[in-house]
């Protein structure tokens, strides 16, 4: 006697026979390449273990999102990367947004800033406040929340190689305004791994970066437990060029170094490990990105469990802030993005966000307007309050097509990780550009597939219209005298100073860095006395010495 899902089975065969004429409308891949068949349906599935496999809400496997009533009790956090200019100028902005209704802030800083120089640097010369905020001193921070509640407002710092001097500044602002440090949350992005993967804003070597890295996580494990010391980000991997599958598997091997390096300091994995947090692009391919998130989420309850014995259950929760993804995005017929962003939102959504940014329709061109902000934070507003996506946990779970792709994801993922382990491990790959050349490769194949017209991107290479939409929006001037007034804030924060305490900051740093210790406290102890980011960074250098990029052929 036949089972169910033989008879499911023969059933389909009969379908494909007797109603399929184009058999070619069976061959289909999703972006990353996984195949997708034409029709799903219980015979996909007759491997899958609700319990092991899916479970509830709120507990292990994850695969249905790391809290039981997800948005029923609270939204997602909705952030707009911002920030440019002076303090002054973000401060404004950021008042605006929290008024319009955006739950957290996310800091844009500025390449000086991100490179560890000063605003009067000459390496910084015309690239102060251009694509974010300068940030030089600790006067400089505390002028950026003036006004702020910042023990209220959750606030990601998007920055990873003066990551941790940064933090300092936070805390001493934070204690400037006795606010207790286990009160303050948000994200300290502190992700050093990927910037020699892809965004390249590093400044010392991986090893003495992995020390800071551990350093700040360390230091938030004991003293700031609401606050997120790491944000492991494949967001960056996968806007230079890396597929859903790459970008998961790079940003889970960064995770598992981070957790052993803080290991080897002797703290137990269920001490750190509920704080990391991560941060993925999500993508147009829509299924293929829910997908992505839910295979996210169970393999690394996996690897937490199977791997460093996590006995904590919110160890082994894979909290993660989607920023959309700009790939997508175009600068011709810009007004397109918003549908493009709004699909992106949605997709995050059904994949289970705890933090969403949505893109601006003009940001491949130019620091979003202030129409193009509002309209994207009003994209997730829309999502949240008028679709009814966010009233049952998990909607999509059940499907045949997404459970069967979730299953396919996790296991090309586990391929790649597979893979990293061959030839070496993350580090050694990440060195050798092993990784690297993998993202280009695919790069270089999404671009044929565009220039070839075989990717369809509408309004671009299909539907191509006779105007552009472009050429009647404004970019954005930035303040010519801006990068001025900057760096005449530093000199007046140089004079009015005590050199001999900045000197003595300055040897503290020189000492712990040559040393072993925590670099935490000295930092802060340097900032409180006004030495400069940039005076920090140089410091450490002398010590630490600088990354030299690995050729990649």
């Amino acid at each position: 006697m036949l089972s169910e899902d033989d008879k499911i089975r023969t059933e389909r065969l009969r379908w494909e026979r007797e109603r399929l004429l184009d058999r070619s409308a069976q061959e289909t891949r999703t972006d990353a390449g996984l195949p997708v068949d034409l029709l799903y349906t219980p015979s996909n599935l007759a491997a899958l273990d609700y319990r092991r496999d899916l479970g509830f809400p709120g507990e292990l496997p994850f695969t249905r999102g790391v809290y039981p009533t997800m948005y029923r009790s609270n939204l997602w956090t909705m952030r707009q990367y911002a920030g440019f200019g002076s303090s002054e100028n973000s401060n404004l902005l950021y008042r605006q947004l929290l008024s319009e209704g955006q739950t957290g802030l996310s800091v844009a800083f500025d390449l000086p800033t991100h490179l560890g120089y000063d605003s009067d640097h000459s390496k910084a010369r015309d690239e102060v406040g251009r694509v974010g905020v300068a940030i030089d001193t600790l006067d400089d921070l505390e002028l950026l929340f003036d006004g702020i509640p910042i023990d209220e407002v959750s606030v990601n710092f998007t920055i990873n190689a003066p990551a941790a001097i940064i933090l300092a500044m936070y805390v001493a602002v934070a204690e400037r305004r006795a606010i207790p440090l286990d009160r303050l949350a948000g994200t300290l992005q502190n992700d050093i791994l990927k910037e020699y993967l892809a965004r390249k804003l590093y400044i010392f070597p991986p090893k003495p970066s992995l020390r800071l890295t551990a350093d700040v996580i360390e230091y938030c494990t004991r003293h700031m437990p609401r606050f997120n010391p790491i944000s492991i980000t494949g967001f960056h991997a996968r806007e230079a060029g890396a597929d859903a599958v790459q970008e998961i598997a790079f940003t889970l091997g960064a995770a598992l170094v981070y957790v052993d390096k803080v290991l080897e300091r002797g703290i137990p994995v269920d001490q750190f490990a509920p704080r990391l947090s991560f941060h993925f692009a999500t993508g147009l391919d829509f299924f293929e990105e829910i997908a992505k998130l839910r295979a996210a989420r169970r393999l690394w309850a996996g690897v937490m469990r199977e791997r460093y014995r996590a006995e904590n259950p919110r160890s082994c929760m894979l909290r993660f802030f989607s920023g959309g993804s700009g790939v997508p995005l175009a600068s011709r017929e810009p007004l397109n993005n918003i549908v493009r962003v709004a699909y992106e939102c949605l997709a995050a959504v059904l994949g289970g966000a705890q933090a969403i940014h949505t893109m601006a329709y003009d940001e491949p061109f130019r620091i979003p307007s202030v129409q193009a902000a509002r309209v994207a934070l009003r994209t997730q507003q829309i999502v949240a309050y008028e679709t009814g996506v966010t009233r049952t946990v998990d909607p999509l779970a059940g499907s045949y097509f997404v459970e069967s792709l979730t299953n396919e994801m996790e296991t090309a993922i586990r391929k790649e990780l597979e893979w990293i382990d061959g030839v070496g491990g993350y580090v050694a790959a990440l060195e050798r550009g092993d990784l690297e050349r993998a993202i280009l490769d695919r790069a270089y194949e999404h671009e044929v597939a565009i220039q070839s017209g075989k990717r369809r991107w509408v309004g671009v290479n299909y539907f191509v219209a006779e105007d552009d939409q472009t050429q009647a929006l404004q970019l954005h001037e930035p303040d010519p005298l801006a990068e001025a007034r900057q760096i005449e804030r530093v000199g007046v924060v140089r004079h009015g100073r005590s050199v001999e305490a900045v000197r003595r900051g300055l040897d503290d740093v020189r000492a712990a860095a040559e040393g072993d210790e925590n670099l935490m406290p000295v930092l802060i102890a340097a900032v409180k006395v006004r030495a400069t980011l940039g005076e920090i960074c140089a410091t450490l250098r002398q010590v630490f010495g600088e990354h030299e990029e690995p050729r990649v052929i």
